[in-house]
C-alpha cells in the first residue's frame, strides 16, 4: 500500500510540474531535444537569439530571395564615375565611319610635297593623323586592327582566317602602333599635326611591311579618360 501511494504522488507530482510551466532549461539534458520533438512550422524568429545563426547552420542553396524581402535596405553608395572615354572606327581609306565623337581626320595616308630625302613623298603616307578635339597629354590611347573577312586582301578567295601559313589571313591579322604626336618625342609630319591634339595611328601588315593601296587595315582608336 505504501509503495502504490508513493507511486501515485510522484505520478501526479510530475504531470502538475509540467501544468505549472515550471519545466527549465536545467531539466533538459543538453542536446537531447530533435528536430521530431519540435513541431513543424512552430517555431518564431522571438525563439532564436539575435545574431546567433551563422552560415554553417543554413544549408546550401535553402535560402530564397523572399527570405530577404523584410530585411532593412542599407543606404545608397556613392555613385560612380560617368563614363569616360572615346572612340572611331577608321576604314581602310583612313576615314572615319563611325565614332562616339569629336575625332577628325587631319591627313589619311597623305602623300606630301617632296623634300631632299623624300622624292615621293611618302614619308608619312602609312599612317592616319587623327585631330581628337582635346589636349591629350593626359589620356591614354589604344588602337587596335579591326578584322575585315569579307575583303580578299591577297587575293588567295580565302577570307575566313583558315589560310595555313604565316602571313596568309591578312583580313584578320596585322600589326598596329598609335601615339600621341608630340614634337621631339613624335614628330608628326603633315602640316598642323604637329600638336599634342593630334593622334597618329600606323598600320602595318603582319610581317611589319608598311601597308599599300588594296592592303589597308581597319582600326579602331578608343582615348580614355575624359
Amino acid at each position: 500500500m505504501a509503495v502504490s501511494i508513493l507511486a501515485l504522488v510522484i505520478a501526479t507530482s510530475g504531470t502538475s510540474v509540467a501544468a505549472a510551466g515550471l519545466l527549465g532549461s536545467d531539466d533538459i539534458r543538453n542536446d537531447s531535444i530533435k528536430s521530431v520533438d519540435v513541431k513543424d512550422q512552430n517555431l518564431k524568429g522571438r525563439d532564436i537569439k539575435n545574431s546567433s545563426l551563422g552560415s554553417m547552420d543554413v544549408r546550401d542553396g535553402s535560402l530564397k530571395a523572399r527570405d530577404f524581402a523584410k530585411l532593412p535596405t542599407g543606404p545608397a553608395g556613392p555613385a560612380g564615375p560617368a563614363g569616360v572615354g572615346r572612340w572611331a572606327l577608321v576604314d581602310a581609306s583612313g576615314a572615319i565611319i563611325a565614332q562616339s565623337g569629336g575625332f577628325t581626320v587631319t591627313a589619311g595616308y597623305p602623300v606630301l610635297a617632296p623634300t631632299a630625302t623624300d622624292a615621293a613623298g611618302v614619308r608619312a603616307n602609312g599612317n592616319v593623323y587623327i585631330n581628337a578635339g582635346e589636349d591629350l597629354s593626359n589620356n591614354g590611347i589604344v588602337a587596335t586592327i579591326a578584322l575585315q573577312n569579307t575583303a580578299d586582301q591577297n587575293g588567295d578567295t580565302i577570307t575566313n582566317g583558315r589560310a595555313d601559313g604565316p602571313d596568309l589571313n591578312p583580313e584578320f591579322s596585322g600589326e598596329i602602333a598609335v601615339a600621341m604626336c608630340q614634337p621631339g618625342v613624335v614628330n608628326c609630319a603633315p602640316p598642323g599635326t604637329g600638336n599634342t591634339n593630334h593622334l597618329v595611328v600606323s598600320p602595318r601588315l603582319s610581317d611589319g611591311k608598311v601597308t599599300t593601296d588594296g592592303n589597308r587595315k581597319r582600326f579602331y582608336v578608343v582615348v580614355t579618360g575624359s
